[in-house]
């Protein structure tokens, strides 16, 4: 760790971190009564090899060795629930500074559901310990194919307005899909183990090269070179260059998101509290810091028009972002009209009093 932090690395991302100590027994993993016949990792159940009581003591260990250099993070791949994950932290944040938050990985893309996550997060947070965010990874399905193209653009907004770090997987922000793989494509072990069940363990899909340009390999290759993974069919009109000529594109909505979030103490640092917007299809909710401009996020994850009163939080706003990037001005709160499949920042007329 000494000879990377020494030459500047940021940090360190931890594979499986949850699994750096393996039972000191060398106990076999029992058979899992409820296997259904998918992938084969999960015909055991992993009592002895994950999560065990020691791997504290080396996550700590390798904690100090970070704190030796100035502004340096490690962030652990865990899948646990809260009540095992909010142990990486540290009984005094001494262990992860980020132990992966993937809950809404594995979620259902629906307001009540992604809401209810997010409240229970918070609620069982050490104090000292801040939240981290996941909405895709290179081992799951990306969010436009999980939730839908048109919900894509509304996942990102929440990603990147909702208290915590967000992680953004290579390519969402351009709403990249999965991409169908050939079989003699296929590149994933537990494809290739399991063929018959490749569309259910492989993860491949999920992985094809990132889409620049519309040249040939989508710029992520020389043209006569040929990729690992195909590329996907949309990949000439669904790029990098295409959607930065396009002040309306999920891309400028990333780069736009990104902008304010950095920009409003509210939004990168500040306090989170869910609302109850009227509409079991709306997650709403505000971002609030001491002396700085207060924001109302509303996410619509359905497919009607709503009009909600949300004046609980104040009676006018400004739209500081809108999903399809052209929505703006000032909007009534006792009577918002939110469209189908939309998101908006709102900034409220008043500040959050000292």
């Amino acid at each position: 760790m000494r000879f990377w932090l020494a030459k500047g690395v940021d940090g360190f991302r931890v594979d499986v971190i949850t699994r750096l100590i393996k039972d000191a027994q060398f106990r076999d993993e029992p058979p899992n009564p409820n296997w259904n016949g998918g992938r084969r990792y999960d015909s055991l159940r992993h009592l002895y090899m994950t999560n065990q009581p020691e791997v504290h003591d080396v996550i700590r260990r390798m904690r100090a060795v970070l704190d030796e250099y100035p502004d340096r993070v490690m962030v652990g791949e865990t899948y646990l629930p809260y009540a095992e994950l909010i142990k990486y932290y540290g009984k005094n944040s001494d262990e992860c500074h980020l132990p992966f938050n993937f809950r809404l990985i594995t979620t259902k893309w629906q307001a009540q559901d992604v809401r209810q996550a997010v409240d229970a997060y918070e609620a069982v947070l050490p104090k000292e310990a801040w939240p981290n965010w996941v909405l895709g990874n290179h081992d799951r399905p990306r969010i436009a194919t999980r939730a839908g193209i048109n919900q894509a653009r509304v996942a990102n907004m929440f990603l990147l307005t909702v208290r915590g770090t967000p992680t953004t997987y290579t390519g969402e922000e351009i709403g990249m899909e999965n991409v169908p793989i050939p079989r003699e494509y296929v590149q994933d072990p537990p494809a290739i183990i399991q063929p018959e069940i490749a569309h259910i363990v492989g993860r491949d899909p999920e992985r094809t090269p990132m889409q620049w340009d519309a040249s040939p390999n989508a710029g992520f290759a020389a043209a006569d070179a040929r990729p690992w993974l195909p590329l996907a069919s949309d990949y000439a009109e669904r790029n990098v260059a295409r959607q930065e000529c396009d002040p309306t594109s999920m891309l400028n909505l990333y780069r736009a998101l990104t902008r304010l979030r950095r920009a409003e103490p509210a939004l990168h640092a500040g306090d989170y509290a869910s609302l109850d917007a009227g509409a079991d299809d709306v997650f709403a909710y505000l971002r609030t810091a001491p002396g700085a401009d207060r924001f109302l996020i509303v996410l619509n994850f359905g497919t009607v028009t709503h009009t909600l009163d949300l004046s609980r939080a104040a009676r006018a706003a400004t739209i500081a972002v809108a999903t399809d990037m052209a929505r703006g001005g000032a909007v009534d709160l006792t009577r918002l009209q939110l469209n189908p499949n939309e998101g908006l920042v709102l900034r409220l007329s008043e500040r959050c009093s000292q």
